[in-house]
């Protein structure tokens, strides 16, 4: 009888463990209906004006995000924090864009120069008002905890250079797959990262001259940022001969200049 009653408490608390986690699906219905995949997945755009229409919807959901505890927070798993985290990010923004949408041209509208809009305390969570920064640099960034630089392909600044905001929530379960999808579908992307045959340079993405020390401390046993585009050498290029001057880890890297104009729908 004891090991029975056990067996059932043990039942029920597995049970109220899975219930705990968070539910993305109204972030996911907004994602799937006002953004839009271009160019074979390597990019996006963002209908800013659906989602003005549908703000009390994201609103709702910035809600139930901002009701999680610090306490309760930590008792998911890895995968489970860190796609909660990038969802706040990328919802947030998306909220701040709407704050002053159509009347701007870039995120950077924001900014003024005592501030800028990424250091913006407009976010509450975990019991605080946090800013972008915060979540980004102080928490999914944060050494030690995460150690996943494939974030900087999922995060995402509403911005032509940023990675795309991918059309679906990121949820723990699926994370690993999809962190692995939209790094390939941006290194694939020719007009932010390319081996140039005539100058026979890589020339990639601002991202990875702003966050190299993330492409170097040791994810997969990796401390050169070389070796990440080595393992990404199909991503980056488009022939054998592009692939093979890559893979040896010592091709000239330029650094490309990058698009802050809003990632809005044509």
């Amino acid at each position: 009888m004891k090991r029975l009653l056990l067996a059932w408490v043990l039942l029920v608390s597995a049970n109220a463990v899975v219930a705990a986690k968070f539910d993305h699906g109204v972030w996911d219905g907004l994602l799937q209906d006002y953004v839009q995949m271009i160019n074979h997945g390597q990019a996006s755009q963002v209908d800013y004006a659906g989602f003005l229409q549908k703000r009390a919807v994201l609103r709702t959901y910035l809600s139930q995000l901002s009701a999680i505890s610090a306490n309760e927070f930590s008792t998911w798993s890895k995968p489970e924090r860190l796609a909660f985290l990038i969802n706040a990010y990328n919802a947030y923004t998306v909220d701040l864009i709407l704050t002053r949408y159509p009347k701007l041209d870039s995120i950077k509208d924001f900014g003024s120069l005592l501030q800028s809009p990424w250091k913006r305390s407009f976010v509450p969570l975990f019991g605080k008002m946090l800013s972008l920064d915060d979540i980004e640099h102080g928490m999914i960034r944060k050494p030690g905890d995460y150690n996943e630089p494939r974030i900087h392909f999922a995060v995402n600044c509403a911005s032509i250079g940023c990675p795309g905001l991918l059309n679906e929530a990121y949820i723990g379960p699926k994370l690993e797959s999809q962190l692995e999808t939209v790094t390939r579908a941006f290194l694939a992307d020719r007009s932010r990262n390319r081996y140039n045959i005539t100058t026979g340079r890589l020339e990639v993405s601002k991202i990875f001259d702003w966050y190299r020390e993330d492409f170097e401390r040791g994810w997969k046993g990796w401390h050169k940022l070389a070796q990440f585009f080595t393992h990404y050498a199909d991503s980056l290029t488009d022939t054998p001969e592009a692939k093979a001057s890559i893979i040896p880890g010592s091709i000239k890297i330029k650094f490309l200049d990058y698009d802050w104009a809003l990632n809005k729908t044509k």
